[in-house]
């Protein structure tokens, strides 16, 4: 049996910031292709206030799935259905009367997920993480108009930025790098299981950062 994936408990918190501020975390992925045709997708976003404590938490599980993306407005919003696979499988996404399945994953190539789409059709498909409980995956990775008889391969590693930024919504879809630089990255392969992390702000320079509390 594979091990247990691993989770990850985050908590980022503030005490009397000085100025109300949005903590926005996303993935940054090492992938070929970025922002071509494979983009990351914005996990949390947060408000911590100008006064007072305020606490945001994240959960990570290293279960990682495939899941048909259903993309709105720019953001992915559902997943139609997906499959929960593992470092070194592969699985092929199908349909059959309007129903789209992905096949039970099998053995495909070391350190690497692969995803074939023989649909029929160009199909949108995501990367995401299943955390206990949850019956469909939180999207990472969005990749857009895999054609017909090709595939999707992610090699992908937890690590997290963090950004002050009011610009992106949840489950929005990253076309081109954050417009302002993160505060904080972090691989979470690293990390303990529960970790705290806190946000403070420089009140001469107003610039943010992040520690571990």
């Amino acid at each position: 049996m594979p091990p247990r994936p691993f989770v990850k408990n985050l908590t980022f918190q503030s005490k009397d910031l000085g100025k109300e501020v949005t903590l926005m975390l996303a993935w940054s992925p090492n992938v070929e292709g970025l922002y071509e045709d494979v983009f990351p997708i914005v996990w949390k976003v947060s408000k911590f206030g100008k006064s007072g404590p305020y606490r945001a938490t994240a959960t990570y599980t290293a279960q990682l799935a495939f899941s048909r993306a259903q993309v709105e407005s720019g953001k992915v919003i559902s997943a139609a259905t997906s499959v929960n696979i593992n470092n070194g499988e592969k699985t092929i996404l199908t349909e059959a009367n309007d129903v789209y399945h992905f096949s039970p994953p099998q053995a495909g190539t070391s350190g690497i997920l692969q995803a074939q789409n023989h649909t029929g059709s160009i199909q949108e498909i995501a990367v995401g993480f299943v955390n206990r409980g949850d019956f469909m995956p939180t999207p990472v990775l969005y990749f857009s108009d895999v054609g017909d008889g090709s595939r999707v391969t992610a090699k992908f590693t937890p690590v997290l930025r963090a950004y002050i930024t009011s610009d992106y919504e949840e489950t929005s879809i990253l076309r081109g790098q954050v417009d302002t630089p993160a505060i904080w990255s972090q691989d979470l392969t690293g990390l303990a299981q529960n970790t705290t992390w806190n946000l403070s702000r420089d009140a001469n320079t107003g610039r943010y950062t992040i520690t571990h509390a």
